[in-house]
């Protein structure tokens, strides 16, 4: 099944016509993708898998160097990955086709494990994956039927046509060479031998379709949206609402955090590479487990509930020190504790399990529900919960980290032991209890900032969920720790503003280092520890230029 020497296609034309063949591939699975509410794009669902099997240390790496856009970068990581898988296979083709037409299969069968990764996941979210396959071999045996010879260079009055064999020069007439041999078929694949006009044609349309595929697929997937399911929503009056936040808990400090961090503006990290979309006619939550009895409650028997807000501030374990996974918000929702007293808590249950419609958990003690904010949320700073953010319902829990608690597109909430049930994140070595570590970061200056000399302003943010801070403090090389200014606290369970006026600051680089002490009188610990498996920990200290003059 060899290519004749007559169609010895080129290298570059193999592996650009594998390119091709497999951004078609890619398209077709993005629009097949878009079919059915409950299918998806192959590349997506590889990344869920990935996501859900990857070692610990490339996620914290992932974290580290991409933040809340590690899942993007994997998504590209994939498709980059399946360019070069494809431009591989290409090659590989103008030798032994149907080993490339097999790595194409092979191809398939990833997407279709992908497919299945995701809880729920139907029989027929193979067939993304299944399209994707056909397509790619089919442009790939396309796009070699329509490529030219191996080299035809025109050099003046005359073209040299390469083979194996040998080299035959013949003359041009205008700009086309005459005398060119047939091409002698020999029975294979690519018998048909094409012409870079049909090669170029060929790749524009080639081109074109794939384009038209995965943009029309990202326009089908729209329509499963519930971005107009959350515009619908009227957010009901909490039962006591809260006073606005005084104009004394903010900074007057450029560069200082806000005290409510924006929604647009507040950290993502979670598993979901789609974020899920739940439409609220369709969403349910489901009480069980260690119950005297199971509930069950729709959003509109949810809506009629009694609400309360709470201002707290929310932290992930995965926030290095001096990290922006962090942040404040007012939260509409209703209590937990309300929820589980209705049901009745079995005296032997100890943990709490969020569940979220794409089977994520998560799971904290059942004790710290007494005597902290802990809501069942369908609001942030006044508005229904972002899309990204949990929208229709999540779980916020005050002073412990999001991976044992904030469960997003939550379903059903399962009253257990921690005896008989490990979480997502403790079944990949996390610890099971989290309370979040008190913590300090300089907003303003940033590292290796130039400043002025003289005087300069510093602040930041500083944390100690349900315990609250008492005291910020500022060093500035190896001189003492000297108190800053701290803004009024709203409560134990929002972060704390601070800043303070660095006098006398001469030429030169320094160091700039903060510590806090909580509430209790402990001072934040100086050992420095990674966030696995309970968060991280140490002082923050940057270094800044002052400028001469």
């Amino acid at each position: 099944m060899k290519p004749t020497n007559s169609h010895d296609i080129s290298r570059s034309a193999a592996m650009f016509s594998g390119i091709l063949a497999g951004a078609v591939a890619i398209a077709i699975g993005e629009l097949v993708g878009s079919f059915s509410s409950t299918w998806q794009s192959p590349v997506v669902g590889v990344a869920t898998g990935i996501i859900d099997r990857v070692p610990r240390s490339v996620k914290d790496f992932g974290v580290e160097k991409f933040g809340t856009n590690d899942k993007l970068a994997l998504v590209v990581g994939i498709l980059v990955a399946s360019v070069i898988f494809a431009a591989v296979l290409g090659v590989i083709a103008r030798r032994r086709p149907l080993v490339s037409m097999g790595g194409f299969a092979a191809f398939a069968v990833v997407g279709i494990w992908g497919s299945q990764q995701p809880v729920g996941a139907t029989p027929g979210a193979i067939i993304p994956s299944l399209a994707a396959g056909a397509g790619g071999i089919a442009t790939l045996w396309l796009m070699l039927r329509a490529a030219p010879p191996r080299s035809m260079v025109v050099t003046g009055t005359k073209t040299t046509t390469e083979t194996d064999a040998e080299t035959v020069q013949v003359p041009v007439v205008g700009d086309e060479p005459q005398g060119i041999p047939e091409p002698v078929a020999a029975g294979s694949l690519f018998d048909s031998a094409g012409s870079r006009r049909k090669f170029l044609f060929s790749s524009a349309g080639v081109a074109v379709i794939a384009a038209a595929a995965a943009t029309g697929g990202r326009a089908l997937r729209t329509r499963f949206s519930a971005a107009s399911s959350r515009r619908n929503v009227s957010l009901p009056r909490p039962a006591a609402p809260l006073a606005a936040a005084p104009a004394g808990v903010t900074s007057n400090v450029v560069g200082v955090s806000n005290f409510y961090t924006s929604n647009a503006d507040f950290y993502r990290i979670d598993t979901a590479v789609e974020v899920p979309q739940i439409l609220v006619d369709n969403w349910e939550l489901r009480i069980h487990g260690m119950v005297d009895k199971e509930i069950r409650i729709t959003f509109d028997e949810l809506l009629k509930r009694k609400m309360v807000e709470q201002d707290i501030t929310l932290t992930c374990v995965s926030n290095t020190v001096g990290g922006s996974l962090t942040g404040t918000a007012r939260w509409l929702g209703v209590p937990l504790k309300d929820l589980l007293d209705e049901a009745g808590v079995d005296p032997r249950a100890d943990q709490l399990v969020g569940r979220s419609v794409d089977g994520w958990t998560s799971g904290f003690p059942i004790a710290t529900l007494d005597g902290r904010p802990a809501l069942l949320a369908i609001g942030m700073n006044g508005e229904p919960l972002p899309l990204e953010h949990g929208f229709p319902a999540r779980v916020i829990v005050s002073g412990i980290y999001g991976y044992v608690s904030a469960t997003k597109w939550i379903t059903e909430l399962e009253v257990t032991t921690f005896d008989a049930f490990d979480a997502y994140w403790v079944k990949r070595g996390w610890d099971k209890l989290a309370p979040i570590k008190t913590q300090s970061r300089i907003d303003t200056p940033r590292t290796l900032a130039k400043v002025a000399p003289g005087t300069v302003n510093i602040g930041g943010v500083a944390w100690a969920q349900t315990v609250g801070i008492s005291k910020v403090e500022v060093q500035i090389d190896d001189g003492p720790f000297g108190a800053a200014t701290l803004a009024d606290e709203l409560n134990a369970d929002t972060w704390r503003l601070w800043s303070m006026a660095w006098e006398g600051a001469t030429p030169g680089r320094h160091r700039i280092t903060v510590r806090a002490t909580d509430a209790n009188g402990i001072v934040q610990s100086e050992e420095r520890a990674d966030p696995f498996p309970n968060g991280a920990s140490g002082w923050m200290s940057i270094l800044v230029e002052v400028k001469a003059g």
